[in-house]
């Protein structure tokens, strides 16, 4: 259809919302909710379904897989993860969209980093404020200036807010996935940078541990009878450290090294954790090769044992045809308020790898502006409040009313 719409008119409900919505800011950021923090998960879960219950969709709680994890002495136990929440509204209409966030923080409940500060009338230092408690703000008033707009009965959307997002999202990624089969496209609310910029491609990453086990023995009397797991495990680091860089785009992290004891006692057990970012999808096979024939060499050495686990969990995220031409229409709707719309590959990565993995495009940078996020410097940006939900907003109206072609119309016809 052809559009004289009066966009203008839908967006003034949002033209005094700075203020309530800052104050709602301020008190999600004031629950912590760590990945790890089950109790202020739940409290957080709580206050969403409340702020998002009054938008009138069929709103549900979805218990969340456990978590695949090894702890420091090289056990591998199931962590629990907090529930994820799951709104759905007019699934049957002629444009349907995934809207997604996480209510988990990288910051737990010992962590010292729990209070607010304004570092200036618009700068909100505190906890999630850009990642992205500041993003489900702006995704949730995107969606009640949608509710208001006689364009409403032509948009369907499905909002999925999980809780172990910042961990690697091993509990939903399956909910995601569903959800994303459902969807014509998707929105995901990560934080901006400070400038606007949104994240175009995206690589993709994986978490491991490897755990080499030895033989523990007195470090003087009787060193010749230990196998020093550390020293393999140094062997496995430097192996696996060259692996950056022989592959365009790829590195590995290590991160950290659990094990060892007193100095006068062979070490017995390493447990190694590290990251690796690729660029392309095929060479996380190839990484895979690299990593077990290094962890082969340790498991037949005499008295030695080693294991990997992990595994890749956020496919890389190209910057397709298809993802650009939706980039260039969220362009053409920022020109329309004022907004210069621009964007760039990064290394991180998010839920909109998975999203897009399942088939369809999605911008998942459509949160606040802000900026030093999983640090106690972490802050947004709350002009960008208003800012960004009528961004969103008037993207998702004008797809409606047909002045922006549907960026996953055409995908889904050929299907």
């Amino acid at each position: 259809m052809t559009s004289q719409h009066d966009y203008k008119s839908d967006l003034a409900f949002l033209d005094d919302q700075r203020g309530p919505m800052t104050e709602r800011l301020r008190g999600w950021c004031a629950i912590n909710s760590g990945s790890s923090n089950l109790d202020g998960l739940k409290a957080m879960h709580a206050a969403l379904a409340e702020g998002f219950g009054a938008l009138g969709a069929d709103i549900e709680t979805i218990p969340s897989r456990a978590h695949p994890v090894v702890t420091r002495e090289g056990e591998k136990i199931e962590q629990p993860v907090g529930d994820m929440l799951r709104l759905v509204k007019r699934p049957q209409a002629p444009v349907r969209v995934l809207l997604s966030g996480h209510m988990d923080t990288v910051f737990a409940a010992d962590h010292p980093f729990q209070g607010e500060t304004f570092l200036d009338d618009d700068t909100l230092n505190a906890p999630g404020a850009a990642d992205m408690k500041g993003g489900l703000l702006v995704m949730l008033h995107a969606l009640q200036t949608i509710e208001r707009s006689s364009l409403a009965e032509r948009i369907g959307y499905e909002v999925l807010i999980n809780a172990d997002e910042e961990i690697g999202s091993h509990g939903s990624a399956h909910m995601l996935t569903e959800a994303a089969k459902r969807a014509q496209f998707a929105c995901v609310y990560e934080p901006a940078l400070a400038d606007g910029t949104l994240a175009g491609a995206r690589k993709g990453s994986g978490n491991f541990a490897a755990v080499i086990k030895g033989k523990s023995a007195h470090a003087g009397r009787e060193h010749h009878l230990g196998r020093n797991a550390i020293a393999a495990a140094a062997d496995f680091i430097s192996g696996m450290d060259k692996l950056s860089g022989q592959r365009e785009g790829l590195t590995v992290n290590i991160a950290r090294v659990d094990g060892g004891g007193p100095n006068n006692v062979v070490p017995d057990l390493a447990v190694v954790r590290f990251n690796v970012r690729l660029e392309q999808p095929d060479d996380s096979e190839w990484l895979m090769q690299q990593a077990n024939a290094l962890i082969d060499d340790i498991d037949k050495r005499e008295g030695y044992s080693a294991e990997l686990n992990g595994g890749f969990t956020r496919p890389p995220k190209p910057m397709t045809p298809q993802l650009e031409k939706f980039f260039l229409s969220l362009r053409a709707a920022g020109e329309d308020l004022g907004l210069t719309i621009d964007w760039k590959p990064t290394g991180g990565c998010c839920d909109g790898n998975n999203i897009a993995a399942a088939g369809i495009p999605v911008i998942d940078t459509l949160g606040v502006r802000g900026a030093n996020i999983h640090s106690a410097q972490e802050y947004a940006k709350l002009d960008s409040l208003v800012e960004r939900a009528k961004l969103s907003a008037l993207l998702l109206l004008k797809i409606a009313a047909g002045e922006i072609e549907n960026p996953g119309a055409a995908a889904e016809a050929r299907s």
